[in-house]
């Protein structure tokens, strides 16, 4: 079996690195100067007690694809349609996304579709390297087919991820372990915009408040902060790396990258959506929506905003009783 890793930054180009050291057969797909340096110089993986350079074979766009082929989407949840539009649908797809509105996308045209619920703080600190933070492991992966169930290839998928440096375990809701990382990735899009200043994580517990209460409107159950923590354990703790500083989190990474958008509307946008369709107001995560996207259009640096600028907005919207 191959796996084409679509998307081989921080997180899947440190899927696709374990998953080679683990004696699998795997290609990566990486754009620019990325694609670039791994052709030229292959994957240079670092992690708390490592550093290994891999020689795994990339190409930037889609290649002939084998009966084997098991396709791992890694971008951006914006990025989902257009990643995965040349690929053959009668591939099976994993979605390696932040986010819930994935696999319901894919599964519109791809028919075996998993979703995949990623623990693993990584950042690409240039071209061609991945500093992957977490030891002893570098991430916990659940994995379950989409909309749910487990079965053989699940099984295998979960087999091979924890051949190396990964901890993988299949569930048959993997959706609970998604909407659950939802809820921590809501405040993804503060850091961004204000950076790590006194009061940031207030404005990440408000909107993760506000969705705990739109989530039980909708009837919508996820693990629990203790699930999380019991199938974390010690094994996936962030360490810092010599020589390298950890950045921010993906949507911070988005804007250091001045890549013009960011994924705000499938974090935040995806509980204010279920507000709208349940009658819930969520002015904090439609402020932080609304403010992501701005500043990424505008390219603005991370943490360019002023906290005080951000919560007179949420405020005003929250008087207002906006949706």
């Amino acid at each position: 079996m191959r796996y084409i890793v679509i998307g081989a930054g921080a997180v899947g180009g440190t899927i696709g690195a374990r998953l080679y050291q683990g004696g699998h057969d795997v290609l990566l797909i990486a754009r620019g100067a990325h694609h670039e340096a791994l052709k030229r110089s292959g994957l240079r993986l670092i992690t708390p007690d490592s550093a290994e350079t891999l020689d795994i074979p990339a190409a930037d766009g889609p290649v002939p694809t084998r009966d084997d082929d098991v396709l791992i989407l890694a971008t951006k949840s914006q990025d989902t349609i257009a990643a995965l539009a040349p690929w053959p649908s009668d591939l099976p797809v994993v979605c390696a996304q932040n986010g819930v509105a994935n696999e319901r996308m894919v599964l519109r045209r791809f028919e075996r579709v998993y979703g995949m619920c990623v623990w693993l703080p990584a950042q690409m600190p240039e071209p061609g390297v991945i500093a992957a933070h977490a030891y002893p492991y570098s991430g916990m992966l659940h994995v379950g087919r989409y909309p749910q169930g487990v079965d053989e290839l699940a099984e295998t998928i979960v087999s091979d991820l924890g051949k190396r440096g990964l901890v993988a375990r299949t569930s048959p809701q993997v959706m609970r372990w998604k909407y659950a990382k939802l809820l921590s990735n809501l405040g993804n899009a503060v850091e961004a915009l204000v950076g790590h200043v006194p009061g940031m994580s207030d404005v990440a517990q408000r909107a993760r408040a506000e969705a705990r209460t739109v989530l039980a409107r909708a009837g919508i159950d996820y693990a629990t902060p203790e699930e999380e923590s019991e199938a974390r354990g010690h094994k996936v703790d962030p360490r810092p790396i010599e020589g390298i500083d950890r950045s921010g989190g993906s949507s911070w990474q988005s804007l250091a990258r001045a890549s013009g958008s960011i994924e705000a509307d499938y974090l935040n946008g995806e509980i204010v959506l279920l507000g709208r369709e349940h009658g819930v107001p969520t002015p904090v995560n439609e402020t932080l929506r609304r403010e992501a996207n701005r500043v990424a259009r505008e390219r603005q640096a991370p943490g360019s905003m002023p906290l005080e600028g951000l919560l007179a907005l949420i405020d005003g919207r929250s008087a207002a009783g906006s949706r």
